[in-house]
């Protein structure tokens, strides 16, 4: 299976530990990720917070609402997190997030792995770089004062 690997990195006018109080809370990824119009079945576990996502994707006058088995995993409080995303069509996709302080606010960097069968490759890497652009200027909105 195709294996993609890129990463975003931006600035964002606030301290590291408010943007992972944020990015830690499921239901903040609803409107964060431009596809994602419910969060689900959220179970907090002693490592981990699973849940449902639901995407939408629009065709015209037609729309396909896609069920996401989502695994977010802090793995530095304050500083890096983990989601692990299972999508139908076999797609997978781990996105993680390092936080670095700098200067008056924080560097954020969102690093992706996204497993695809060939046929979808083109479309789902076409999907998940657009949303990791939305997903920044939608966390950089947010978190201004």
């Amino acid at each position: 299976m195709p294996t993609d690997h890129f990463r975003h990195s931006f600035h964002v006018a606030a301290p590291a530990g408010e943007i992972y109080a944020h990015l830690i809370e499921p239901r903040n990824y609803i409107g964060l990720s431009p596809l994602l119009v419910a969060v689900r079945d959220v179970r907090p576990g002693r490592d981990e917070i699973t849940y449902l996502g639901v995407e939408r994707f629009r065709f015209g006058p037609f729309t396909w609402d896609n069920r996401l088995r989502v695994t977010l995993t802090p793995v530095t409080p304050d500083r890096q997190l983990r989601s692990s995303v299972i999508s139908p069509g076999a797609v997978r996709l781990v996105a993680t997030v390092d936080l670095v302080p700098d200067g008056d606010g924080t560097l954020v960097t969102e690093s992706v792995e996204l497993r695809t069968p060939a046929v979808l490759r083109r479309f789902a890497l076409g999907q998940a770089t657009a949303v990791q652009q939305s997903r920044a200027a939608e966390l950089t909105r947010r978190m201004e004062r």
